[in-house]
């Protein structure tokens, strides 16, 4: 399902930036300054590559994707595939889930399913799991907090970007076409700056980590359910277990 209202985030500060510019009176194309862009742009890029390793960098890329369209929220249908293997465990034994495993996609689930087919105990089980789901969450935030980061220099890319046209100011005092365009990039460039911030980085990092506790919410309910199984719980016993989890 597309995440409709992160677009319509995005579009209502625009237009709320744009649009309050016109109401006011200004003519809006005066925001659209390739100079000034060039500066907060590239020196945010420029300095997110130099702080974030390139791995990082790459898994943040990949989340972005999460915006648009987020991870399954929905726990219910995860409910049932577990209480699903404990059925099948009690009637066909635990090797019975090494064909599932075989076909699983994601990697924490198909440990969990291999170290019950090893029969391996409740307590080992949580324990390996929760250390691959820790290590994911880690991951998982180093690459939302890269937007935060970014967010945290464009401001500051935006005042670069200021000095830099009252320079050129400075420097063409005898030409009024020359002070326009030096003004231009010191305002464009703050504007630049402060509404990538605040509008886009910020919010979307936060929105990234959003989803990131949701999904380690989603995978401490598999880990319960997986150890359950170790456990060897009734299926009855271990639904009303895992339904806890759904809010």
């Amino acid at each position: 399902m597309i995440d409709t209202q992160t677009l319509l985030g995005l579009l209502i500060g625009v237009i709320a930036v744009v649009g309050g510019m016109w109401l006011e009176g200004g003519d809006p194309t005066a925001l659209a300054h390739r100079g000034a862009f060039l500066i907060v742009a590239g020196g945010t890029l420029a300095a997110i590559l130099l702080q974030t390793p390139g791995q990082v960098s790459l898994r943040a890329l990949r989340m972005l994707v999460w915006l648009i369209r987020p991870p399954r929220r929905d726990a219910r249908p995860l409910v049932a595939r577990v209480v699903g293997w404990n059925r099948l465990v009690h009637r066909d034994g635990r090797l019975a889930l090494e064909r599932l495993a075989d076909a699983e996609n994601d990697s924490l689930t198909r440990n969990g399913l291999l170290m019950l087919v090893d029969g391996c105990s409740e307590s080992a089980v949580r324990s390996a799991l929760e250390t691959q789901l820790s290590v994911r969450e880690d991951e998982q935030l180093r690459a939302a907090r890269v937007f935060e980061s970014a967010g945290g220099y464009a401001p500051t890319i935006g005042i670069l970007g200021a000095v830099l046209g009252l320079i050129q100011v400075m420097g063409n005092l005898d030409d009024p076409q020359g002070l326009g365009a030096g003004i231009a990039v010191a305002f464009v460039a703050t504007v630049y700056g402060l509404a990538a911030a605040n509008l886009v980085l910020l919010p979307l990092a936060n929105k990234l980590k959003y989803h990131v506790e949701r999904d380690v919410k989603r995978q401490e309910l598999l880990i319960d359910g997986l150890t359950g199984i170790a456990a060897n719980k009734g299926s009855r016993e271990l639904e009303y277990q895992l339904n806890g989890h759904i809010e």
